[in-house]
């Protein structure tokens, strides 16, 4: 292709709402437009980077034994009442009626779909496994759309859907998509780390996410250097601490008058912030509901929000104010795990399960309890509630753990039999007796992979694409393409190149000036240029590495099979 004909609008000017790199030189070399909030077209150049994204993971998942569909990008609203989503899913579904006045939505996910797809169709164990899977549009209806494709409300995903006889085929389909995941990733050129996940509302028994690592990446995830342990904070595990405060003496009520941070606690016993026990009250939101709920863990811990969510199986947890804690019939401050009004709802940390020794709240102002025995408590709900810090020690093998950025960019869920109970889609199984489909599901953000690309591989000039997602490997730069000799150098070059095998654009811009040519190299983010200049007379062109900027003085003649090597 030649860059005259080619319609690439690179620009200077950085969208006043673009904070990442990925957003900014997405727009300013011409990949991208935006067109409404969190929506955006591809133009030329972004659309041969989405392409050679979609053809990856296509052909990996069909080595991989899936099946292409398509699914509509609307979706009857019935479907989603079927499986009983139609309401937890909130406002990020968009909704709509027809002129009959049918309910719709623009899909966000598509597991009632594929549901509806093979109930029915597939009635026998026999028939199974099947792996259904699209690429295909999505939209959800972001309240803070942001960060161009990284956060955008319309979006290119791959979605997969399995259907089995049993747990251990999911399982195994599971782990296939694990590989296949890693393969795509590895093939895209990307540093990426597969991490355990929260299922959220998707649902299911188990998740991992893969999270291509880099700085601005919105999700926290905790890895571990000496093994490859890795987790989403929402999922993360720690080996347990361990205390020993079994020497304390018996159980007392300590007059502690204003004292109600667990800093202050400590201070005012002369006990350390592990030796305590704090408790974080939450207003838990249901569907049909709201309720006061206490959670309690070691003084020095943090709570981790989606693991208290899903220990209460709340929607999601709201700050109480002081009136309704009050109303709850607590004492902010002095709530304590002993003694709580029978009607509240708590869960306890597993880490401090049976603990001795520690002081918690008494369930009544200016007083706390000392050398508590939690052993002695009856039906108590114990759940990990604990936010994984930075130096805890990994549960796999006691190393250090560390927190770094990644941005998701796959997800693969062990789904069971949430929607096909839901939907009554159901197989006979080798005794002639109906069962739900076990079903997995496999998710790729196959738009947010382009913005990802570049949000690991940039500098301050521009895009650095990986040679697997360049929309071209080589730019030809005619330094001046209305001196002849230079021109038909070009020519010759871009001709061979292309008769290699070599996707490579010819800058043959008549009036642009070198300098802006190489400013648009440089945006733009092709792998290799070869400038065509002052050294031609000499028999030399240069080649310059977009990822180090080095420069290399090449004989024309060798120039093909320079580049050949290259990019081998």
């Amino acid at each position: 292709m030649k860059f005259s004909k080619l319609f690439i609008p690179t620009t200077k000017e950085t969208p006043n709402d673009a904070t990442l790199p990925s957003h900014q030189f997405l727009v300013r070399g011409g990949f991208i437009a935006q067109t409404g909030a969190g929506i955006y077209d591809f133009m030329p150049l972004g659309k041969i980077v989405l392409d050679k994204i979609r053809a990856i993971v296509k052909e990996e998942m069909d080595n991989a034994g899936a099946n292409e569909v398509q699914f509509g990008f609307v979706t009857p609203l019935s479907l989603w009442e079927e499986s009983g989503r139609a309401n937890t899913m909130g406002s990020e579904m968009l909704r709509f009626k027809d002129r009959k006045n049918t309910n719709f939505v623009l899909s966000p996910t598509n597991e009632e779909s594929v549901v509806n797809m093979v109930k029915n169709r597939i009635t026998s164990y026999k028939d199974l496994p099947i792996h259904l899977y699209q690429i295909n549009i999505k939209f959800r209806d972001e309240a803070r759309p942001r960060f161009g494709l990284m956060r955008g409300r319309e979006f290119l995903m791959k979605d997969g859907y399995s259907f089995h006889s049993s747990e251990e085929d999911l399982v195994r389909e599971f782990n296939l998509m694990e590989s296949t995941y890693k393969k795509i990733y590895t093939r895209l050129g990307l540093d990426f780390r597969v991490v355990a996940a929260d299922s959220g509302a998707i649902g299911g028994s188990g998740s991992k996410e893969f999270h291509v690592l880099a700085d601005s990446g919105e999700d926290t995830i905790v890895v571990c250097p000496d093994c490859e342990y890795g987790a989403n904070i929402e999922a993360a595990t720690r080996k347990p601490r361990v205390f020993d405060y079994s020497n304390s003496k018996e159980l007392k009520k300590v007059e502690t008058i204003d004292t109600k941070t667990i800093e202050e606690v400590a201070n005012f016993l002369n006990i350390s912030k592990s030796q305590t026990i704090k408790a974080v009250i939450k207003k838990a939101i249901y569907e049909d509901k709201t309720k006061i709920v206490v959670f309690f863990l070691r003084g020095d811990d943090e709570l981790e929000e989606t693991k208290a969510c899903n220990a209460v199986s709340a929607l999601e947890l709201d700050d109480a104010s002081e009136n309704e804690i009050n109303e709850a019939g607590l004492i902010a401050g002095y709530c304590g795990v002993f003694g709580l009004p029978s009607n509240i709802t708590f869960v306890v940390d597993n880490e401090i399960k049976n603990a001795k020794g520690l002081a918690s709240g008494a369930n009544e102002i200016n007083y706390h309890l000392i050398n508590t025995d939690l052993s002695t408590l009856n039906d108590v709900k114990y759940f990990d509630l604990v936010a994984v810090q930075e130096n805890d020690s990994c549960s796999c093998c006691g190393g250090t753990l560390k927190y770094t950025k990644g941005i998701e960019a796959g997800h693969i869920f062990q789904l069971g039999t949430k929607y096909s109970s839901a939907m009554n889609a159901n197989f006979l199984d080798e005794n002639g007796k109906a069962k739900p489909f076990v079903m997995g599901c496999y998710g790729i953000g196959v738009s947010r992979l382009v913005a990802a690309v570049i949000e690991q591989n940039h500098d301050e000039k521009g895009c650095i694409w990986t040679k697997e997602t360049a929309p071209f490997m080589v730019d030809i730069i005619v330094s001046n393409s209305k001196k002849e000799d230079e021109a038909i150098a070009g020519e010759k070059i871009y001709t061979d190149l292309k008769t290699a095998g070599v996707q490579v654009l010819l800058d043959d811009r008549i009036n642009a000036r070198f300098g802006f040519k190489m400013g648009d190299f440089e945006l733009i983010g092709f792998p290799y240029a070869i400038i065509i200049g002052k050294r031609l007379s000499e028999g030399f062109v240069e080649i310059v590495d977009r990822k180090t900027l080095e420069k290399t003085d090449v004989k024309v003649e060798s120039v093909v099979s320079k580049i050949l090597e290259l990019i081998k």
